[in-house]
C-alpha cells in the first residue's frame, strides 16, 4: 500500500501539469484547444452550498444542511444522483455528457451529488478523473461515488485504487476506498445529520464489481462455469447490516439508501417482456412510480442476499445504474427500487438502441428529496428539457 501511496503521488502529480500546460493551451486558443477539457466547455460556475461535513471518521462521513445562523437545518436536502457517464475519447460527447449535467445541477442546486459507476473509461482516465473532480471543486457541491464494471479490470489493483485516490483527494468528495478487508474499493457511509443529532438517511456506498470470477464460485458453492455480473459479497452485506445496527445504538432508528452499480436480482420483479420498445409490461408486483423499461435487468444471476438484508433492516431506497435504456423506480416490500438516470451519448441508448428522437431519449439525472418529516420523493429530470 506505500508502494501505491507513492507511485499515485508520482502519476498524479504529472497529471496535473499536464491539465495547468492545457489550460493555458486553452486560453491561448480562445477556449478551442485541446478539445479534451470537457470541464472547462461545459458552462461550469460555482453553485455552493450550505452543507458542512461535521466528521469524518475512516469509511463514514457525518454531514449535514446548516441555517445562515449555524444551526443544523432539517429543511428539504436534495440529492441529484445520475450515473453512465463513459467519458471516452469522443471529446464532442464528453462536452455534452457534461455541458447536460452541469445545467441540472444549475438548476436543481442540490446539496449532494451522486454517480453509480461506469464514468470514466478512457484510456486517459486519471486526467479524466482528475479534471472531473477539479470541476465538482469548483462547483462546490458534495459528491460520492461508486465504481461500474468497466471503470478498471480489476478488484482492488493499483489503477482502481488510483481512480478513486484521484476523486478523494478534493474537499468536496466523499467517496473514500473503504474498509481493506471489504472487496473492492468505494464501500463507505455517508449519513445526513438531522437537528437532534439523528440520523435523516444513511446512504452506504458499495462497489458492485464487474464479471463473477471462478475465485468465488467456489466460495459460494457455484458451478465453476457460473459466469455473469458480479453480485455483492457477504462481507459487504454484513458491514451494512452491521454498521446500522451500530449507528442505532447512538442515533435511533432511521432509514438507509443504498447506491452501487449493478442492479440485484429484485429490479426483475416490475417488468416482463422479451425486449423491443413496447414488449416490457409492468408485472403489477411493484409499484411503478415513473418511468419504463427498455432492456433486460443486467443483474447478476447469483442472488446474494443484499435485498433480504436491506427489508431487516429498513432501508428506504435502492439506486444503480448499468441498465442505460431503463429509467424507473418502483416500490417494492417497501423499498424503492431506482434505476439513476444515465448521462451517456457515447455508448448505446435509446437512441441508438430503439430509433428513439432525441426528445425521447431518457439521458438525465434523478432527484431525490429528503423531507423533514422523514419522507422522500424521487422524480426524473431529462436532458430533453435543455434541447
Amino acid at each position: 500500500m506505500m508502494f501505491y501511496g507513492i507511485w499515485s503521488f508520482v502519476r498524479q502529480s504529472f497529471v496535473r501539469v499536464h491539465l495547468a500546460f492545457a489550460g493555458m493551451i486553452y486560453k491561448i486558443s480562445g477556449g478551442k484547444l485541446p478539445k479534451s477539457l470537457f470541464a472547462k466547455r461545459s458552462g461550469v460556475e460555482k453553485v455552493g452550498t450550505s452543507v458542512k461535513v461535521i466528521e469524518r471518521n475512516g469509511h463514514v462521513a457525518n454531514i449535514a444542511k446548516f441555517n445562515p445562523d449555524g444551526t443544523i437545518s432539517d429543511d428539504d436536502f436534495i440529492i441529484l444522483s445520475s450515473t453512465d457517464f463513459h467519458y471516452d475519447t469522443d471529446h464532442e460527447m464528453n462536452q455534452k455528457t457534461t455541458t447536460m449535467f452541469v445545467n441540472h445541477i444549475k438548476a436543481v442546486k442540490p446539496d449532494l451529488v451522486v454517480l453509480t459507476g461506469d464514468v470514466i473509461l478512457s484510456k486517459y482516465q486519471q486526467i479524466d478523473a482528475i479534471q472531473f473532480a477539479k470541476m465538482m471543486e469548483e462547483i462546490g457541491i458534495y459528491w460520492a461515488i461508486t465504481f461500474g464494471n468497466h471503470e478498471v479490470r480489476e478488484e482492488k489493483g493499483f489503477y482502481k485504487y488510483l481512480l478513486m485516490k484521484s476523486f478523494s483527494d478534493y474537499e468536496h468528495c466523499l467517496a473514500v476506498h473503504g474498509p481493506d478487508e471489504l472487496f473492492g474499493y468505494g464501500n463507505y457511509i455517508v449519513n445526513i445529520m438531522g437537528s437532534k443529532n439523528n440520523i435523516r438517511q444513511s446512504l452506504f456506498f458499495f462497489d458492485s464489481g464487474r464479471d463473477v470470477r471462478e475465485e468465488y464460485t467456489e466460495q459460494y458453492g457455484l458451478p465453476k462455469d457460473f459466469g455473469g455480473y458480479d453480485f455483492l459479497k457477504k462481507e459487504q452485506i454484513e458491514f451494512y447490516k452491521n454498521s446500522v445496527d451500530e449507528l442505532e445504538k447512538k442515533h435511533g432508528k432511521f432509514g438507509s439508501m443504498m447506491y452501487f452499480h449493478i442492479p440485484i436480482p429484485e429490479f426483475e420483479v416490475a417488468f416482463e417482456g422479451s425486449g423491443g420498445a413496447e414488449e416490457y409490461k409492468q408485472t403489477g408486483n411493484a409499484e411503478v412510480l415513473y418511468g419504463k423499461q427498455y432492456e433486460s435487468v443486467g443483474s447478476p444471476k447469483y442472488n446474494s442476499g443484499m435485498f433480504d438484508a436491506a427489508l431487516e433492516k429498513g432501508a428506504t431506497a435502492i439506486f444503480c445504474g448499468h441498465d442505460h435504456n431503463n429509467d424507473w423506480c418502483a416500490i417494492y416490500k417497501g423499498i424503492r427500487l431506482c434505476y439513476n438516470l444515465p448521462q451517456n451519448y457515447n455508448l448505446y441508448h435509446l437512441g441508438t438502441n430503439m430509433g428513439f428522437p432525441e426528445e425521447k431519449w431518457n439521458q438525465g439525472v434523478t432527484v431525490t428529496t429528503l423531507h423533514a418529516d422523514g419522507s422522500l420523493d424521487m422524480a426524473p429530470r431529462y436532458n430533453s428539457i435543455y434541447l
